[in-house]
C-alpha cells in the first residue's frame, strides 16, 4: 500500500511539472489543454490495464481524477474571466 502512495504520488509530481512548465496563456486554452490531459490519462488507463498492471491503473485513475477536478476549476475560472471582461466592455 505504501509503495501504491510512493508510486501514485511520484507520477503525479511528475506529470505536474511538465504541466506548469507548458501553462497555456489563455483561460480557453487551459480548458482545451485539460481535456486533452483527461484523454491521454484515459488511454494510458486503458494501455495499462491490457497490459495487467494493477497498480498502474490505480495511480492512472488518480490521476485522471485530479486532471478532472482541475479542469471543472479551470472552467469556472474561464467563464468567470469572461464574464469579467465583458462586463469592462461596458
Amino acid at each position: 500500500m505504501k509503495l501504491l502512495q510512493s508510486m501514485a504520488l511520484a507520477a503525479f509530481v511528475a506529470f505536474a511539472g511538465t504541466a506548469l512548465a507548458q501553462a497555456p496563456s489563455t483561460p480557453q486554452d487551459t480548458v482545451k489543454s485539460d481535456k486533452d490531459q483527461i484523454k491521454k490519462d484515459k488511454a494510458q488507463t486503458k494501455a495499462d490495464r491490457k497490459a495487467g498492471n494493477k497498480d498502474a491503473v490505480t495511480a492512472d485513475k488518480e490521476k485522471t481524477k485530479s486532471d478532472k477536478a482541475k479542469l471543472k476549476a479551470d472552467r469556472k475560472a474561464a467563464k468567470a474571466a469572461k464574464k469579467s471582461a465583458k462586463q469592462e466592455t461596458k
